[in-house]
Formats: C-alpha cells, structure tokens, sequence
C-alpha cells in the first residue's frame, strides 16, 4: 500500500510539473489588474488598450544638476532623448520642461510599441534607461508609470524564488532544531516541496479554466501556506505516530492509528483556512477575489501531501528514519516536566486575574492600531527606492506646481471637446491635451496642480469625475486614480468579507465542538489577536521602520489569514479538550490535560508558520513587509498568550458552561466537598 500511494505520487508530479513551470508566466501585477471591472480605472486601461497602437508606456526623462543645468547638459539632454526617438517608435515629439529654477529638465515620452506586452515593455524602459546616461555633475533618472511598473515588475519576478528558498531554510532549521535527528527533517521538507509544486499546477489550471487573477502577492502568500500549513499538519502527525510506534510493533499499524487520531483535528483545520479563504471571492478587487481560490489550494494540497504521501514515506522508512531517537517498541518515553502543564496550572490559581490582565494587555496593544501611517503611496511602496521612485520625488521637489504624471480621461470623440473645455475650467487643472483617438473613443492627459497621489490631486480627480462621469460618460483613470479605486475596493470589501468570514469560520466550529459557546470564545480570541498585531505594527512601522503608510489591503487580509489560522491552533486544543470532558474529566482537569498534551507541538507549528511569514519581512516591497510582520506577531501572539492563558482560563471559568448547549453542558458539576471539623 504504501509503495502504491508513493507510485501515484510520482506519476502525477510527473503530470503536472511543466503546469507548475508556467505559474509565474501567468502573473499579473499591474495595479490595474488588481482593481475591480467596474472601476473607472479599469474602463480607462482598456480603452487604451483598443486605441490605435494599444498600452502606452509613459516615462519622463529627469536631468537635473545641483546650482542649475548648462547649455551642455540641456544639449545632452537633447541629443539623448533625439537618440531614445531614433531607436523606439515614440508618440509625437517630446519637448522639454524646465524647472523655476532651472535645475532640472524633464522630458515626457511615451511609446505604444511594446504594447501589453509585459517583456517588451520593459525592454524598453531598459533601453531608454541605457541611453540617458548621468555623467560630470549630471544626474538622469528615467520615471514615469512605465518605468514604475517596469520595477514593480522585476520585484516580483524574484519573489518566487527566494520566498521558496527563504522559506525552506527557515523551515529546515526549525525541524533540525525540534526533531534532533539528521535525517527526519528532510521527509516533511521534501513533502513539503511536492505539495508546493501541486499547489502552483492547480493555481496554473484555474487560472487557465476560471480566469482567475493570480498577482505576485498572491503567489507569493501561497508559497508561504503550503510550506508552512504544511510544515504544521506534518508535526502532528509525527508527533502522534512516535507516540504509536511505542504501542505497535508494525510501522503500518503505528501509522494507521496516528492518523485515525490527529486526521480530524488536522481535516478541520485545514477546512477553517480554506473555508476562510474562500470568503474572499466575495471580494470586489481582482487580486483579493483571486487569492481566495489560489490560496485554498496550496491549503488544500498541502493536506493531501501530508494525510498520503507524508505517511507513505515514513512507514516504508521504518523507526529508523527517527535515529538517534527511535521509539521502540513497548518502551516509555522519558518523563519530563511539561514546560505549557506548569504554565497552565499557574494560570489556573487565579484564572480570573490571568484572564483580566491577558485581556488588558491585548487592548492595550490594539491601541497602537491608532498610529498605524496613512495609506501607501507609491513613492513609499519600496523599502529600497529604485530609480523610477527617485525621479518621482525629485519632480515633485522640482516641479511643487505641476504634475509630472497625467490623469488619463477617455472621453466619447463626439464629446471630446467639450470634456477638453470642461477639464482645463476644472479646480486643480494645470493643463490638459487631447491624445490619441480611435473605436468611437479619445484620450486626454490631464495634468494637475498637485503632486501625485497628494491631497490636492485627489481631490482634483473626485472633481473631474464628478463633472465628467455623468454629464459626457467619461472616465477618469491614469495610475493615481487607480490607487483611489484600489483604496475604495478594500473599504467596500472589508464591510463585505469580514462577516462572511466570521460566520463561515463559527459554523465550523459549531459543527465540530457541538457547543455555541466555545467557537465564540475562539472567535473572541483571535479577533483580539489580530488587533493586537495592528497595534504592534502602529508601534513599528512609522516609528521604527519609517514606513510612509500602510498597505490599503493590510487590515481584510490579514484579519483573514490570522483568524483562519489562529482558529486552527484553538481547534486542536478545545477538541482535545472536549475529549477529556467525555471521558470524565472535571472542566480544570480537562483544560490543563488539553494544554499539556496539545502545548509542545502546537507551540513548534506556530513558531514554524510565524518564521514561515517573517520571511515575506525580507521582500523589498513595504506592503508584503507588512503583512508578514503582522501575521507573524499574531501567530506568536495566539500560541504564546492567548491559546496558553486566556482560552485556557476562560474554559476553567466557564466550566462545562463552556460546551453549551451540547449534552457536556448539562452535567452537573460536582459539589465540593464540606471541611468536616476536626475529631476531639
């Protein structure tokens, strides 16, 4: 049998490894791909898609010399942008606009060849960037939407691959350091990789059948479940079938038994993060729709790998496979001081106490949420500033009265012109021109008097769009429009999600504890969690990490990944719990049983996915930073604190009030017993 599942294995990465190959093709971080259909910046994107010559890709050509530009560096300037003209087919004639100063010189182009094309696009933000050249004095920056997407775009071809390799040194010496043996860390691991390759092919296919939208943070987040979710319903296991090794002599019959035990916990916990996630296709935005089904996946392929394949490997590894801790048969594994038993009795002394600190202490940490910085711009979305983000802010310094990125209006060419008028009479207008015109549509650049993505800018956009929208049926795009779509999407979709979340991960728990109380203790739990972790951030970020402000998406996703993941590690504690209660066990006795038993391992598998997360903290985009950083503090919040005392103290408060109204509710607690006095 085991040979056979190992077979079946082999047979399907053989399948579906090219599948896993072509993942990262199908990729789409443009900010555009992330927003919903019917967002105004989204109708802009493909209109300029059906015009003549398709996507423009826009750069500016920044020259600037510190005291003021020469008449040689202005001829350099011009010799360079006539050579960048010569070799690509570009959109009219670029004319250069100097600053007040006279420091710096900036030259808008644009070009429609490379089109959609993703490599062609940024072949050519590459070659220009090889043309102008700084030299004596003179620094040129190439900026622009173009040369943006140009570097957002390589930042997340690497992200697969280091993520992967990241993750599986992190992983590897956490399982050297819990296992203590040279060669059972390699099993999970190896597991681990194959459940990941399944994962990507599976993505790769409902991106194919289903369309759905796979961005580089999805991909991403979905490297870090499989090989962490994993990584944790491997611990179990093992756990469980060193246990069985000393109770059968056959490895079969060990394992067998392992996963009669721990299967359901592990079945539950992987369908509360499925559930949970699945709830995300409710989501208006494309990039959090699509990561709902990419992320069940790589869940949903790494219970597979480690419920078939993990099992099958280590019963045809035999005992050994635990050297130099084999379990024999019929021994008793050395008795040691339960480190979670003894924390769980001095919680117990005075539960009410632990319960009310606990309680404070995650209060006060969700404070910090209040510092938490603005929204992120994309000037700020780096923790290393490219040359695309550098030329932003030196037009910014340098030209305080006019934006140097247009807003992009599509406009109906029979009303074309009146739109022209109404924009240029529009607040915050510093100019406007008409571009290209092509299917019964027309393009106009709209440039404000506001720096991108400030204040004024914005309030310029909601001006045009409300002036234009309704009365001439045009749309406001261009990519700071975008970022105020992108923020409204996440609004909406937080209001929308989050109680499909809670309800969908309730009933679960309902389902598997038969209690109404309980589930909503869990569910108390890790909502504290995840506030708490947003405090800490508010604590780190601005002050400590001088982050700009904070991903829009931070606050749905990671409510979403800690209180799926956070409910996992309460399942398995309250299941355990609940079977010692059955069995008899008074409500005290049963928690600190559950702790004890339950505490090692589950302390390991938190620690494993917390480290899994911190390396998203490693990535050079703020917003992955951020919501690694948040996930991983929460996690460690939720095994260390939460799970330990307050579930723990609130079950022993509670009592058998805690399985209400399931039949272990009903049974009446025993009376204690009366001081008898002492006999003369």
């Amino acid at each position: 049998m085991p040979w056979a599942v190992l077979g079946l294995w082999l047979a399907a990465l053989v399948l579906v490894g090219p599948l896993a190959g072509k993942f990262s093709d199908v990729q789409q971080n443009r900010a555009v791909d992330y927003l919903p259909d019917s967002a105004d910046s989204t109708q802009v994107a493909r209109v300029q898609d059906q015009l003549p010559g398709g996507e423009a890709t826009d750069l500016v050509l920044v020259y600037h010399r510190d005291g003021g530009l020469t008449a040689a560096d202005r001829q350099t300037a011009a010799d360079q942008v006539t050579e960048v003209g010569g070799a690509y087919d570009l959109s009219g004639t670029p004319q250069g606009i100097p600053s007040e100063d006279g420091s710096t010189l900036m030259y808008p182009v644009s070009s429609n060849q490379p089109g959609q094309d993703e490599e062609a696009r940024n072949a050519f933000v590459d070659g220009v960037r090889d043309i102008a050249e700084s030299g004596a004095g003179l620094s040129v920056e190439v900026g622009g939407p173009g040369a943006l997407n140009t570097d957002m775009s390589k930042v997340f071809e690497t992200i697969d691959g280091t993520l992967l390799l990241a993750t599986l040194a992190v992983v590897t010496v956490l399982l050297i350091l819990i296992y203590r043996s040279p060669f059972l860390w390699l099993v999970p691991l190896a597991v681990a990789g194959v459940a990941a390759a399944m994962a990507m092919a599976a993505a790769y296919g409902l991106h194919e059948l289903f369309d759905v939208t796979i961005t580089g943070q999805s991909g991403g987040v979905m490297t870090i479940l499989v090989l962490g979710a994993g990584t944790d319903y491997a611990l179990l296991l093992i756990a469980r079938y060193r246990e069985e090794l000393r109770r059968h002599e056959r490895p079969y019959d060990a394992m067998r038994t392992a996963l009669r035990g721990c299967g359901p916990a592990i079945l539950a916990s992987s369908g509360t993060v499925a559930a949970g996630l699945l709830c995300l296709l409710a989501a208006d935005l494309n990039s959090s729709s699509g990561m709902g089904p990419v992320g069940m996946v790589g869940v949903l392929a790494a219970l597979v790998a480690m419920t078939t394949l993990l099992p099958a490997v280590l019963v045809l590894l035999g005992r050994r496979v635990f050297w130099p801790l084999i379990p024999a048969f019929g021994s008793t594994p050395k008795a040691r001081r339960s480190l979670f038993g003894a924390m769980g009795t001095s919680a117990t002394r005075r539960p009410a106490a632990v319960l009310a600190g606990g309680a404070v202490l995650l209060g006060a940490l969700a404070l910090g949420a209040l510092n938490l910085p603005g929204s992120l711009k994309q000037e700020d979305s780096f923790t290393e500033k490219p040359e695309s983000i550098a030329a932003m802010q030196t037009l910014a310094q340098e030209y305080p009265e006019r934006s140097s990125q247009p807003v992009t209006v599509i406009a109906p060419t029979d009303k074309a012109g009146a739109v022209l008028d109404e924009a240029r009479a529009t607040d915050g207008v510093a100019e406007a021109a008409a571009g290209r015109s092509g299917d019964g549509w027309t393009e106009i650049a709209v440039f404000t008097t506001a720096a991108p993505e400030s204040a004024g800018e914005t309030k310029t956009i909601e001006a045009l769009r409300d002036s234009l929208d309704g009365s001439y049926g045009a749309y406001v795009g261009g990519p700071s429009a975008q970022q105020i779509d992108l923020a409204d999407s996440q609004s909406r979709d937080r209001m929308v999600v989050v109680p499909l979340v809670l309800a969908a991960v309730f009933l679960i728990l309902v389902f598997l504890l038969r209690s109404l109380v309980a589930p909503l203790m869990l569910l108390v739990a890790v909502v504290a969690v995840w506030g708490a972790a947003l405090g800490i951030g508010g604590l780190v970020f601005g002050p400590v990490l001088d982050f700009g402000g904070t991903d829009p998406g931070l606050g749905l996703l990671s409510f979403v990944f800690l209180v799926a993941l956070g409910v996992d590690y309460g399942i398995f504690l309250m299941h355990r719990m609940r079977e010692e209660s059955v069995n008899g066990a008074e409500p005290q006795t049963a928690a600190l049983t559950a702790l004890r038993t339950t505490g090692g391992v589950i302390a390991s598998a938190g620690v494993v996915l917390a480290a899994t997360f911190a390396v998203l903290t490693t990535l050079p985009l703020v917003g992955m930073v951020e919501l690694g950083f948040v996930i991983a503090v929460g996690v460690l919040l939720d095994t260390f604190l939460v799970r330990t005392y307050l579930v723990t103290t609130a079950s022993v408060l509670l009592g058998r009030k805690v399985w209400w109204p399931g039949k272990l509710s009903r049974i009446p607690e025993p009376e204690p017993l009366e001081r008898q006095p002492e006999p003369v």
